[in-house]
């Protein structure tokens, strides 16, 4: 049960415009915007560094960031955020059930890697979760498949949905209609 609640239509204008801002137009806004919205001032002020997460000139490709928010989201036991961005993101990332059910509980060892530099961003991810910091032998081995902006934008972008995590599953965001669960992909 949400222990903050979404706001509900009809929206003040100030919110109405605000979330207008934060989906595609006619896409009704999600919970976790609705409430973020409470306290419009925070959801303003953040906005701007969601688009730029969630936009062009992020330097990880679609795919990647995806690897690193999913992975972030599974590893924080976030069900609410990853099932948004599986339902929103995973097709157009061309990510495979396989994939999908590696981010959410398997490994970077696992088969389905065989791009380096994926496996090395769940490495990444891993220890950032796990210590908060990347290790000297693991950071050379990101540096040899990313340049530094890449490298900044992946401790952002995991910390960024860190943060995100922690917010969602604190306050008890209601899953979206239609997102999957991590049951959905986690081997029984």
């Amino acid at each position: 049960m949400a222990r903050i609640l979404a706001l509900e239509p009809p929206f003040t204008p100030d919110v109405e415009a605000q979330l207008a801002t934060m989906m595609p137009a006619g896409v009704p806004p999600i919970g976790l915007f609705r409430t973020f919205a409470r306290n419009l001032p925070m959801t303003i002020a953040m906005s701007n560094w969601g688009r730029y997460e969630l936009g062009r000139d992020l330097t990880l490709t679609l795919r990647e960031r995806e690897v690193v928010i999913l992975r972030t989201c599974a590893r924080c036991g976030c069900e609410y955020e990853w099932g948004v961005h599986v339902m929103v993101f995973a097709d157009r990332a061309e990510l495979t059930p396989a994939e999908l059910t590696s981010l959410t509980c398997g490994s970077p060892d696992d088969p389905c890697w065989t791009a380096g530099r994926e496996a090395t961003l769940i490495r990444m991810v891993d220890a950032l979760h796990d210590s908060s910091d990347v290790d000297d032998a693991l950071w050379r081995s990101a540096q040899e498949s990313f340049d530094e902006r890449q490298l900044l934008d992946v401790l952002l972008l995991c910390g960024w949905y860190h943060a995100i995590c922690f917010a969602a599953r604190a306050a008890r965001v209601d899953p979206e209609a239609g997102a999957p669960r991590f049951a959905d992909v986690t081997p029984t």
